[in-house]
This record gives structure tokens, C-alpha cells and sequence, in this order.
């Protein structure tokens, strides 16, 4: 990946926000823009298969996206986690929601909420290619990938 600005400090420069201590986020404060930062992650390799209609393109990402899905991504990535991405994790899985899982177990829901929670804290710290490197690993090995997806054939 080639070095310069970040997706984070482009947007902050463009936007004159200041930074901020990433100790003083809520691990639920994490876990809402790490939705958004996994979101974009599979939304570009989904995009990435080729070129076709949206309803298929939001059927695959969906699919991955979806907590128990994010679930099983973590087990693949646990053991790789660094002390500090654990903590954050434990962080965001032990936090309150106020709201409740509509299509997942609480336990699904509440690894899904880590999970995020740890993508968030990747992004707000640019370290998205260790973001970039956890997800490919739980994407590739969790089995999550419906089987006619080409992408890890490829080499992504």
C-alpha cells in the first residue's frame, strides 16, 4: 500500500477536525465507525467480483457484513490479535447497546459489537492495513465467502 495521506486525515483536513485522544471514545462510539470502516471494506471487494446489479452486490456484502458473520471472522482472527486490539475488542463486546439484535444470538451481536469496535480503533489510529490484514484473514478463513465468490482466488 503506498504510503501518504490517509482516508482519516484527508477527511479531518477537509472537514478542519481536530484530533482527538482515542482513549476518550466509548467502545460503542468504535464500533459505529468501525460498521462504517468494515462496510467499506467488503463493499470495495464486493464491488471488485465485477460489475453487477446492486441487489446482488448488497446480497454478498449483507452476507458478510452480518454479525454472526462478524462473529465467526473474529474466532478466525483472535489468536493474531496484538494485547492492546484484544482490550479493545473486550471492550466493545462487554459495552451496553441500547439496542438489541434484530437477526443474531446476543452472543453473535455482542463479538460483532468487538469486532467493530476493534475495526473503529484500527481506523482512528491509521492502522488500516492492519484492519485491511484482520479482515482478509476472517474473510478468507471463516468461511463466510458464499462459495461462487472468486475473491482470495485471485490473490485478494
Amino acid at each position: 500500500m503506498e504510503k501518504g495521506i490517509s482516508i482519516k486525515q484527508a477527511i479531518y483536513e477537509a472537514f478542519s477536525i481536530e484530533e482527538k485522544d482515542i482513549r476518550t471514545y466509548s467502545p460503542l462510539t468504535l464500533a459505529y465507525i468501525g460498521d462504517g470502516v468494515f462496510e467499506m471494506i467488503v463493499r470495495t471487494m464486493v464491488v471488485g467480483e465485477g460489475n453487477v446489479a446492486p441487489n446482488e452486490l448488497h446480497g454478498h456484502s449483507s452476507h458478510i457484513v452480518k454479525a454472526a458473520s462478524q462473529a465467526a471472522i473474529y474466532k478466525v482472527i483472535e489468536p493474531c490479535l496484538t494485547e492492546e486490539e484484544a482490550d479493545i475488542y473486550r471492550r466493545g463486546r462487554n459495552a451496553k447497546p441500547k439496542t438489541a439484535a434484530k437477526n443474531a444470538s446476543i452472543s453473535d451481536y455482542r463479538s460483532a459489537t468487538g469486532f467493530e469496535a476493534l475495526m473503529g480503533y484500527l481506523y482512528l489510529t491509521d492502522q488500516l492495513e492492519r484492519a485491511l490484514e484482520l479482515s482478509r484473514k476472517g474473510i478468507l478463513e471463516s468461511g463466510v465467502l458464499p462459495d461462487h465468490s472468486s475473491l482470495g482466488k485471485s490473490g485478494i
